[in-house]
Order: structure tokens, then C-alpha cells, then sequence
């Protein structure tokens, strides 16, 4: 009923909100992109997107066929995968920065291993900074992070903002620094930070500096500063600050998909976790229950 280049395309366009973006991910012109989910919609009976010249947005049915979309592209793949008798092996060493750890990663994750049970996942969990110098050292496979605004290299996932956040009664004094709560270097989000506000003029002071992202929210839990965070990712019991509190703009955030420069079935297990992650990116901004 649902042609799965057109799910595939619906995905891409959902995760990113930009069909530019996605026809870029997918390796397709933009009017092949508009065509796959007008033929969708058409097969559905249903608006999916709600879009204008400046944005695009899911509708509550597109929020609906995000679920059904990747739940058909898994099982297709696993029935073409015991038709063929195509097993995966080898070893893949897998970056995540630490932006995943209270996210459904680790179910994507689940399901691989589930799938590919002959692959040997070994998991490293860093900065975004540090993912990105151990995988051009050779020492990693596939990273999922962030990357600079200026850097091009890596398959979208998903866009997102830069925003401030902190405990709700949490006050700042106009006449005092700004008090952060940072990663060390190369940290990316610490490195926007304290750059927006040396351009804009701010004194600002260390309040904690940690490479656990658990340790920076329990920090900003108990009042000792603020976050620049994503704001899809917002922990729970931290609030998006208010913009009277006068803070500088920290701008978009793009996580992305890197691979390494390996080949043969390392290549091969990273292009199948990567195509997974894709398909589930929505998930990414998701978080776990409890």
C-alpha cells in the first residue's frame, strides 16, 4: 500500500523539517522529495505535512505515520535480510555523544544488536569534540554528535536550536557574571556559549565544568548557573530560560552521522546502523520513560 522509497523520503523530510535538507540526505532533487510525499499523502487520504514558504511542520496525522513509516521499513528489512540470507559481522566501533544518554538511543541501539547479532558493537559515549578527533585518528567507525555550524561533513539527522536553560527559580544578576555550567574542550556547546557572549559583551564565570552530561544537570538542577542545551533535548526539571533574563541567541545545532574511513564489513555494519538511525531519528528526540 505504501511504497518504501516514499516512507523513506516522508522520514527524512520529518526529521529534518526541511525537504532541501532531506532531498540532500537522500541524494535526490527537492521536486522528486515534494513528489514521494504528495504520492504518500495521496495513498493516505491525509495531510502529513503542514508547509509554507519559511517552514514545515508534521501534522498530528504525519506525527501518526512516523511510527507506522519506520515500523514497515524495519520489517521489510529483516524479511529481506532472512530471504537473502545477507548476515552482518565483524566489529563496529560506534560513537555517540553525550547529548544521547537520556534519549531512546539505547533502544535503537537494542533493536541492531537484535538484528545483527554477529556484529560486535562497541559503544564509546564523549563529547561531540572528542567523537569527531577520534574518528579522524582512525580510532572510531561511525560517530553520532553534533557539528559546527561552518562544518558540512556528515548525513543530517535533525536540526535544532541552541537555547539557554536552567532551574525555573532560577535568577541572574545584571551587574554579576554569567555563571556556566559547561563541558570541558572541545566541548561544541560550550564553545557557542562563550562565544556569543564575548560577542556581545558579557562577563561570564565558570560555575561547573564536568564531561558527564548527569553531573551538568544536577548542577543546574541545584541553581549554580545555566546551560546552553538543544532544545529538543531539554532534561527533565530544566526550563528553556526567558528571553527578559537577556542572554545572547546561541543560534541552530546540527547532529549528524560521520562515518570513518574503514572498509569491507566494519563499512558495512556502520552503513546498516547508520540507515537505522536515520530510519529512527525521530526517536532520538524522544526521551526514555521515568
Amino acid at each position: 500500500m505504501y511504497d518504501p522509497s516514499h516512507l523513506r523520503t516522508f522520514l527524512a523530510v520529518a526529521q529534518t523539517l526541511s525537504f532541501t535538507q532531506a532531498a540532500r540526505r537522500l541524494g535526490l532533487r527537492q521536486s522528486t522529495v515534494s513528489q514521494h510525499v504528495r504520492r504518500l499523502e495521496d495513498a493516505t487520504g491525509r495531510q502529513l505535512f503542514s508547509r509554507d514558504t519559511h517552514s514545515v511542520e508534521l501534522t498530528e496525522d504525519g506525527e501518526a505515520m512516523l511510527g507506522f513509516a519506520r515500523r514497515i521499513l524495519e520489517v521489510q528489512e529483516q524479511a529481506a535480510a532472512f530471504f537473502t540470507g545477507t548476515r552482518l559481522r565483524g566489529r563496529l566501533r560506534f560513537g555517540a555523544s553525550e547529548d544521547f544518554v537520556l534519549t531512546r538511543l539505547p533502544e535503537i541501539l537494542e533493536g541492531f544488536r537484535h538484528d545483527h547479532p554477529e556484529v560486535d558493537l562497541e559503544l564509546t559515549v564523549e563529547l561531540s569534540g572528542t567523537l569527531h578527533e577520534r574518528l579522524a585518528a582512525g580510532k572510531l567507525d561511525l560517530v553520532l554528535a553534533k557539528r559546527r555550524p561552518e562544518d558540512r561533513r556528515g548525513d543530517l539527522v535533525w536540526h535544532d536550536e541552541l537555547v539557554w536553560i536552567g532551574a525555573e527559580r532560577l535568577r541572574l544578576e545584571a551587574d554579576r557574571p554569567v555563571p556556566l555550567i559547561v563541558f570541558p574542550p572541545p566541548g561544541i556547546t560550550r564553545a557557542v556559549a562563550l562565544e556569543s557572549l564575548e560577542r556581545e559583551g558579557r562577563p561570564w564565570r565558570i560555575a561547573c565544568t564536568s564531561g558527564s552530561l548527569s553531573a551538568l544537570i544536577a548542577a543546574a538542577r541545584a541553581g549554580l548557573g545555566v546551560m546552553a542545551h538543544s532544545r529538543g533535548l531539554i532534561p527533565p526539571g530544566l526550563v528553556r530560560l526567558p528571553d527578559r533574563l537577556g542572554l545572547p541567541e546561541l543560534g541552530r545545532v546540527d547532529f549528524v552521522l560521520v562515518h570513518g574511513r574503514r572498509h569491507g564489513a566494519a563499512q558495512e555494519a556502520a552503513d546498516a546502523l547508520a540507515a537505522t538511525i536515520l530510519a529512527g531519528g525521530d526517536r532520538l528526540q524522544r526521551r526514555r520513560p521515568g
